[in-house]
């Protein structure tokens, strides 16, 4: 195609056309009907300099157009794969389901609700059963009262959250179910504990807005390195009062062998069982990753 434009700007006699055209026919990159045409132009070269400089000019006019649109094509394929790649996989919802969920509704689920809840309920049960709370206050020197308790609750409900929310939808119905439960929970033990309803309203009330300021802070630490979580939980758990170090180096290793332990799991027996074993806090390998036992469940999901 080359050779025919510069016979063009060249205005070269018919023999040179019908070389350019040739070595134009031998080429893989010439589409069919272009072919076509420059046969055509062969059993026409006799008529002349001037319709073959007119129909030669309509090829290469017709073959530029061609090259361009397929690279603009190649181009904006390329483009769209590449933002396809940068973007996660998000759930396909339907405009129902996103109409009845902008109203504060809750749309359909991956699985029942009543299964959900159940399982929410079993795995706040973990984070409050299986965790060895006499083993935090001594490794780390806090006391035994109702607020170190709900701290350390709080840091293992958020590591659970921080799991779920990997699950789209239903992982995050889950989520906010397992927080009702959470504070259902600390709303009865202050009343077994017999604290005044007016102080434990008042309790309740600065947990609430402390629990969603640590929720910002162990995202962001999680997120970062061992300094910014290292200052959350010195900030969150330990109240800005810890001067040991140490306690705070035990407590980073703990929570990453945790979230490694929790992205372990398979989502879906978390959702439908919401069974969780924790790692002990002090382990002689805690670098060593623990390959999880799959939990037994019927095909109710119990």
């Amino acid at each position: 195609m080359a050779a025919l434009a510069r016979a063009l700007s060249c205005q070269t006699g018919v023999t040179q056309w019908v070389a350019g055209c040739s070595g134009l026919l031998q080429t893989a990159a010439v589409p069919g009907h272009c072919q076509q045409m420059l046969c055509s132009i062969f059993q026409r070269h006799k008529a002349g300099p001037f319709q073959l400089s007119k129909f030669c000019g309509g090829l290469i006019q017709a073959n530029g157009a061609i090259t361009q649109q397929n690279r603009s094509f190649y181009n904006r394929n390329k483009h769209l794969s590449a933002k396809d790649s940068l973007q996660p996989s998000e759930e396909k919802v339907g405009a129902f389901t996103r109409i009845i969920e902008a109203m504060g509704f809750t749309g359909p689920l991956k699985y029942s609700r009543w299964k959900i809840k159940v399982a929410a309920l079993r795995m706040y049960t973990c984070c409050v059963e299986k965790t060895d709370y006499e083993e935090f206050f001594n490794k780390c020197q806090m006391p035994d009262t109702l607020n170190s308790w709900f701290l350390v609750a709080q840091l293992h409900v958020w590591m659970c959250l921080v799991r779920l929310k990997q699950e789209g939808r239903t992982g995050k119905y889950m989520c906010r179910y397992i927080v009702h439960c959470m504070w259902e929970d600390v709303e009865q033990r202050g009343k077994v504990m017999g604290i005044n309803s007016a102080v434990l309203k008042e309790d309740l009330k600065r947990m609430v807005e402390n629990f969603y300021a640590a929720l910002f802070g162990y995202d962001e630490g999680i997120l970062c390195d061992d300094h910014v979580l290292a200052a959350a939980l010195w900030r969150n758990l330990f109240n800005r009062n810890c001067d040991d170090p140490r306690h705070l180096e035990l407590l980073v290793e703990y929570v990453r062998k945790q979230v490694q332990h929790l992205d372990a799991l398979s989502g879906e027996d978390l959702l439908l069982t919401g069974e969780v074993n924790w790692r002990p806090l002090v382990e002689s390998n805690a670098r060593s990753i623990l390959k999880p036992v799959s939990p037994v469940y019927n095909d109710e999901g119990l």
